[in-house]
């Protein structure tokens, strides 16, 4: 059985970011908010907690992962970032945008794409996910809580509990979430790609395109 924390989605307790941190470290999985949707996420190099997401998710080893940052300067440890690049990063973080980007030698290979060594990278704007993010000091692994099967992301915490408390060491309720997953963007060959609309508007980058 899972725990349940419930967490303020503005002012978040540090007694429980802590705890959630502790389970993290020690191989757990978390389901927890951002300022898309909910998020299932894990420690970035766990390769029994990351197999355990991917049964979950009903996941193949094509699918993009995504490491959540707390800000651009740990994003660029993980992603080749260059000055064009970092321009359009930055007019768009923190929020509800995921970008994939070519690795860096930092990320574990268990979490790369098998033909391009890419990464999905995100700094999310929730202050939940960024005190997770501050708490751990390194990016955490996540995808979206989207169920086999299913379009769109799980938004009630306590249907989340109904349904996964048996297949997650962790949920974390704070509050309805959103929806929609995150906009993934394309910045691998340089120009932006669109690769899903989401809750982030994708306008900005179809015009840069």
């Amino acid at each position: 059985m899972s725990q349940f924390f419930q967490i303020h989605p503005e002012n978040p307790q540090a007694r429980l970011i802590k705890q959630a941190v502790d389970i993290i470290k020690k191989g757990g999985v978390v389901i927890y908010p951002t300022d898309s949707s909910y998020a299932v996420g894990c420690q970035m190099g766990d390769k029994s907690a990351i197999e355990r997401i991917k049964r979950l998710r009903n996941l193949d080893d094509k699918h993009n992962f995504t490491l959540m940052c707390c800000d651009l300067s740990q994003l660029g440890l993980f992603a080749k970032v260059d000055t064009g690049t970092f321009r359009l990063l930055k007019a768009h973080t923190p929020g509800p945008y995921t970008f994939i980007l070519n690795a860096t030698r930092e990320v574990p290979r268990l979490l790369l794409h098998p033909k391009r060594r890419t990464i999905g990278m995100r700094v999310p704007s929730h202050p939940i996910a960024l005190a997770l993010l501050a708490e751990l000091n390194e990016p955490l692994m996540s995808v979206t809580l989207i169920l086999p099967g299913e379009a769109e992301p799980m938004e009630d915490p306590y249907e989340i509990r109904d349904a996964l408390e048996k297949h997650v060491d962790l949920i974390i309720d704070g509050g309805f979430g959103g929806h929609k997953a995150s906009t993934v963007i394309s910045l691998v060959d340089g120009d932006p790609e669109v690769v899903r609309v989401g809750c982030g508007d994708p306008q900005p980058f179809m015009v840069e395109a």
